[in-house]
């Protein structure tokens, strides 16, 4: 998964926000026509462009659209110290924490209402199946004792510098059938937990969910009004061969795309724009899509 694209009305504070919550920096900018669009990340990472469109009415949260965007971390120690700058600042809302089994994970509302999740992966030889389907559950996480085992004041000094990507995605659909016609059977993600009610979770690599679609607060929704919030989903594939065969999949299938060479880009059922992308794209490419 690739960066991920917010509307939002206030772009200094919710760019405030995400330096001071999440330790993420601005790597580039730019105006194009009456919007700003600037790209945050960590090192030379982009992880979220914020597109400041201060005219759109508020995130509705019965809407379809971002249930949140999970940050992953590489080890327990940078995850607690993106945790607690998270939870030190006001303009957060904590939204609870919990034992996947397949991860820990902590949870956040921003300034705007968008769901945050900051994560670490437990080892894949733990992971455990049944019938084919990757086990995973809601088991309570104390979030204090987390922190009093794993933060360290170097690795939360530090915290700018220490590597974060974009794990997964958790949308917001009205229907989880229909998400899976696009997300499984068009774009080409495998289901890995269909049994959860009113969600399906789906990855490419054996992952336990590079995306997730629920309808836990929007089931029936309708295409999506411009408003703040999600504005694209970006995910990055191998190579050229593996956007030719998503071409392929997606005309006999009868859907609308731009195809420009290096991404093909179109929308999901509920309005979102989903970009497909080769790798190495940077801040620059962002700002220019």
């Amino acid at each position: 998964m690739s960066a991920v694209t917010l509307r939002v009305g206030n772009l200094e504070t919710m760019s405030d926000y995400y330096a001071n919550a999440l330790a993420l920096v601005p790597l580039d900018e730019r105006a194009i026509g009456r919007e700003v669009h600037r790209v945050l990340g960590r090192g030379n990472v982009p992880l979220m462009r914020l597109v400041h469109m201060p005219d759109l009415p508020a995130v509705n949260p019965s809407d379809a659209g971002l249930f949140h965007t999970a940050f992953l971390f590489e080890d327990a120690a940078s995850l607690a110290a993106t945790v607690y700058r998270a939870a030190q600042d006001p303009r957060s809302q904590f939204a609870g924490s919990s034992d996947h089994l397949v991860s820990e994970a902590f949870y956040f509302t921003d300034p705007e209402g968008n769901g945050i999740e900051l994560y670490l992966d437990r080892p894949r030889h733990t992971w455990t199946y049944t019938n084919g389907q990757v086990d995973m559950a809601t088991n309570y996480l104390d979030p204090n004792a987390y922190l009093s085992t794993h933060l360290n004041e170097q690795v939360l000094a530090a915290a700018a510098q220490q590597r974060g990507t974009i794990g997964h995605v958790h949308l917001q659909v009205g229907d989880v059938a229909v998400a899976r016609e696009f997300y499984v059977d068009a774009l080409g993600f495998e289901s890995t937990l269909a049994m959860h009610p009113g969600a399906l979770f789906a990855s490419a690599g054996g992952y336990h969910h590079h995306v997730a679609m629920n309808t836990w607060n929007s089931r029936g929704a309708g295409p999506r009004a411009a408003r703040l919030g999600l504005g694209d989903v970006a995910i990055t594939l191998p190579g050229r061969e593996d956007l030719d065969a998503l071409a392929t999949r997606l005309r006999g299938r009868g859907l609308q795309f731009a195809d420009t060479g290096r991404s093909i880009v179109l929308n999901d059922p509920w309005g979102t724009q989903v970009t497909l992308e080769l790798p190495g794209a940077g801040a620059e490419d962002l700002l220019a899509a």
